[in-house]
This record gives structure tokens, C-alpha cells and sequence, in this order.
């Protein structure tokens, strides 16, 4: 019997189980999805049990679709969406539903978050300035708006921990994920005393922390007669969705640089060290692979500004037919430029008062032409993240690996690559975080040495997309025009949204 990996992705919108045997092939998989509630405006909460609901049920079906039993399984990696908040009491029963990362609750707690602890400080120690979508000020917001919950609290759990927790009953997180609730020493991979001190969360409450790849715990007996896994089957720390997936597509060394183009865009970069932008403009977290770092930077509607555009301008096109006329036009789409704040924006903007705009239309200007805008403004925004990562002291960026929906589009790896003037390259995997997952699980169980060694023996990269010289040159001046554009309409933002 071949030796398989299990990776679980715990995402916003379901639970997914993957099984990958020691070539890096994908033999099974399943995913189920869980309701997410909006009980008020802003507001984003789950029920942490229909996350165990969904992952047992897919564990089964991924076993029964590769025709396995739970034997075959030498351990289980998880990974999932990052900050959620899950509280739990002394017998490890919930005690509300889980506030989310994409909750927007929490901008008075991030003030206070800020006050108590000073920018610099914080800064300095966990290497992030204070922002909504993070799990400390939602913590803080329980304490000052729910303080019956707050008081019966005996543990705090991510997502992906809380699927761990009922795998294992163990209590754990691995950095890469814990980093992200903005409570750890970014230096010290590990809680900070300090800040825990000042905000007066208990420590006691915290889950114990992990590198990646290591053994956390094992699944229990009533764990294996829900899944269909092997009582006492190693289970290790994994990683966040972002961390995870940059394992899953090889970004583990620096100078090898993830660029996720999802709904969301995602650039994620490997550090050799706990590095941190100046002004907190990037997210720098622990990452998966053992004593190394990451920056992040994160653009909120990405891939999802090109969905926008086609649901509300050409509903029922598909995206090849949409993007085909765009191809004959030039660079730059004649002047036009199009800013894709839908939703707000986080990198290099921490805004959620930005607005989206198109600048520079004329009568000249056809559909072909705006919709090539849109997906050129998307690049600039990403490429926003690439120079601030440059100039945080990254040093070479050699290869960029590409992956998410938009990078199907020929056109729109080209474009990236000459507005970034930098190779793109796809790789062969494309299962993304769940993928991570495994392989970090397949390290912990002895069958690689590192992290490093996991992706070299399974991925391989695939297309490649070379810059062209002149093209990078256009886009060299549009860029510049467009980056211009957030400060001189910021005062237009903020004065719309207070009509």
C-alpha cells in the first residue's frame, strides 16, 4: 500500500480533503461546503462545528474516492482561512459562532489596540499594524461587547485549530497561522509576553505553538470512527490558506515569489528573516517552512474586479470570450486606467473607504478597450505589492509563480509579467493550500528531511512567460500615472461615503 498525506483546507466557503501520495499525485478528493452568517451589516461569523461536519464527511469521501482506508494515511496536514476567532470554555464546547477574517467590525478595538500599545511597538514586535481583518481586535471586541462570553473563555482557537482540536484534542497552532492574530513576537516565533501583558489577554488562553511541519498531535479514537482515519495518525501544525499555498506551488525559498490571482490577489514572498515593512504597509508573518519568514501583500478584489465587470457588463460571457477582443488592444488601453478598490483596499491602501474608478475614458474607448483597463489596473495593484517588498529589503526576486483563476489567461500573464517586468512561470499542481498542507504533513512524517525537499521531489514548474522589453516600457509610464491616482482622489472617497 502506497503511502498517502491528507491535507485539509478549512476555507470560508467549505472543507476540503486532499490525499497525495509521495509523487505529488492527488489520488483523492472531496469538498464540502459550510453556511457563513451576516447577522448584522459588516459582519462575517460560522459555526465552528459545521467546519468539523464538512471535514469528516470530505475525509471519508477522499477515502473512498482514491479506494483507501484510513490505514494508508501516514498523516494529516491542515490549513485554512487565517484570524478567525473561535472561543471556547474549560470542556471545550463553543461559546458563540466564529467571527471571520473579512468581519469589519473592529475598527474602534483597532484604535485602542493601537493606543494601548503604541504603532511603533507594535510594529516592531509583531510586525503588523492593528487592522480589522486580524484576531486580536476581535478578541477585544467580545471583552468590551459580549462580556458573559468573554468571562466563561478558557481557550482561543483559529479555524483550521479548531478542526485540529477536534481531530486530536489537542489545543495547538502552528506560527505561520498564530503570527497572524497579531499576538506573537514575529522574532521569537512564539507568544509575546509583552503584548498580551498590555491588552490583558491570558496567556493560558492560547493554544501552544509549532513549526509547520512538526507533530502536534495524534487522531483520536472518536476522531477515526468519524473520518474513517487510523486512530493515533500523526497530525502536524501546517500552515494559514497563504502560507500553505505558497508551500503548495514551491514558494519556499527567497527570491521565489507567489502571486495567488484569485478573487482576491495575494503576493506572498519568503524572507530569511523576520523583516518589516516601515510603515506596516505589507503583512509580515512566520511561515510555514521552519525559521523562516514571509511578506504579504493583499489586494482585495483581484480576479473579483474582472468578475464585476463581466457580471454587471456582460452577464453570461465566458471570461475567454471577454478577454479575446482586449488582446488587439495596445499597452496602456489608449489612456485609460482603471483603479480596482471595489471593496475597499489593504496593500498598499489600508482603506475600506477606496472606491473603484475609471480615468481617462473618451469616446474613442470600446468595450475591448475598458475591459483590457480593468485587468491592467488588477496588475498595477499587485505589482503595488511586488515594490514594496522590493524596497522592505527582500533583495532578488528571481521567478514568480503564478496560480489562481486569472492565471489561465495568456493575455493576463503576459501582462503581469511586463508590468512587473518579471518571468511568470504556472506550475503542475494547482490544488494550491490543501496541496501545502500534505506535503508539510508528508515532511513530519519522515518521508522528506524539509519543506524544500517536499516541493522539489513534486512540483515542477510548467509555462513559462518571459517580459517583453518594449511593452515594459509602456507600462513603465502608465504605472506611474496610476499610482498617482489613490492620493489625488482619497478626498473624493472619503466625502462620498459620508453622503
Amino acid at each position: 500500500m502506497e503511502s498517502l498525506f491528507l491535507g485539509i483546507d478549512i476555507s470560508t466557503t467549505g472543507s476540503k480533503a486532499l490525499l497525495v501520495n509521495e509523487k505529488g499525485v492527488v489520488v483523492g478528493s472531496a469538498a464540502n461546503e459550510h453556511p457563513i452568517s451576516t447577522p448584522k451589516p459588516l459582519w462575517s461569523e460560522q459555526d465552528p462545528r459545521d467546519w468539523w461536519n464538512a471535514s469528516a464527511k470530505s475525509i471519508r469521501e477522499a477515502l473512498a474516492q482514491a479506494g483507501v482506508t484510513g490505514d494508508a494515511v501516514k498523516a494529516v496536514g491542515l490549513t485554512g482561512q487565517m484570524h478567525g476567532l473561535v472561543m471556547m470554555d474549560e470542556k471545550g464546547d463553543v461559546l458563540r459562532p466564529a467571527i471571520l477574517w473579512n468581519d469589519q467590525r473592529t475598527a474602534e478595538e483597532c484604535d485602542e489596540i493601537t493606543r494601548k500599545v503604541g504603532f511603533d511597538k507594535l510594529l516592531a514586535i509583531c510586525g503588523n499594524k492593528a487592522l480589522t481583518g486580524f484576531t486580536a481586535p476581535k478578541i477585544l471586541w467580545v471583552r468590551n461587547h459580549e462580556p458573559e462570553v468573554y468571562k466563561k473563555t478558557a481557550h482561543i482557537l483559529l479555524p483550521k485549530d479548531y478542526v485540529r482540536y477536534q481531530l486530536t484534542g489537542d489545543y495547538a497552532v502552528d506560527h505561520a497561522d498564530g503570527s497572524g492574530m497579531i499576538l506573537y513576537d514575529l522574532k521569537k516565533r512564539t507568544w509575546s509576553k509583552e503584548l498580551l501583558n498590555i491588552l490583558d489577554i491570558p496567556e493560558s488562553w492560547l493554544p501552544k505553538t509549532y513549526e509547520g511541519c512538526e507533530v502536534t498531535g495524534v487522531v483520536s479514537a472518536r476522531a477515526a470512527e468519524l473520518t474513517g482515519l487510523k486512530a493515533g495518525t500523526p497530525v502536524v501544525g501546517g500552515g494559514g490558506d497563504q502560507a500553505a499555498q505558497a508551500v503548495g506551488v514551491g514558494a519556499v525559498t527567497p527570491g521565489i515569489v507567489a502571486l495567488t490571482l484569485g478573487t482576491s490577489g495575494v503576493v506572498f514572498a519568503s524572507t530569511p528573516s523576520p523583516l518589516v515593512e516601515p510603515e506596516g504597509r505589507l503583512h509580515a508573518f512566520c511561515h510555514s517552512v521552519p525559521g523562516t519568514w514571509h511578506f504579504m501583500g493583499v489586494m482585495l478584489s483581484a480576479a473579483g474586479s474582472l468578475r464585476w465587470y463581466r457580471d454587471t457588463f456582460a452577464p453570461g460571457m465566458g471570461y475567454d470570450e471577454l478577454l479575446a477582443p482586449a488582446a488587439d488592444i495596445p499597452a496602456g488601453s489608449e489612456g485609460l486606467l482603471f483603479l480596482p478598490y471595489l471593496t475597499g483596499e489593504r496593500t498598499p491602501h489600508p482603506d475600506p473607504l477606496a472606491r473603484g474608478a475609471f480615468v481617462g475614458l473618451t469616446v474613442r474607448h470600446t468595450k475591448a478597450h475598458i475591459t483590457r483597463s480593468v485587468i491592467e489596473g488588477v496588475s498595477y495593484g499587485l505589482r503595488d505589492s511586488m515594490e514594496l517588498i522590493k524596497k522592505a529589503g527582500l533583495g532578488e526576486i528571481k521567478q514568480v509563480r503564478v496560480s489562481g483563476g486569472g492565471a489561465r489567461s495568456p493575455l493576463w500573464r503576459q501582462m503581469l509579467s511586463d508590468v512587473m517586468d518579471s518571468e511568470l512561470v504556472t506550475v503542475n499542481t494547482t490544488e494550491g493550500a490543501a496541496f501545502g498542507a500534505a506535503l508539510l504533513a508528508g515532511v513530519g512524517a519522515g518521508t522528506w528531511k524539509t519543506v524544500e525537499e517536499s516541493c522539489t521531489a513534486t512540483i515542477k514548474t510548467m509555462e513559462k512567460t518571459a517580459p517583453n522589453s518594449e511593452t515594459v516600457k509602456v507600462y513603465e509610464q502608465y504605472y506611474r500615472q496610476y499610482t498617482a491616482l489613490y492620493p489625488a482622489l482619497k478626498p473624493s472617497f472619503n466625502a462620498l461615503s459620508s453622503l
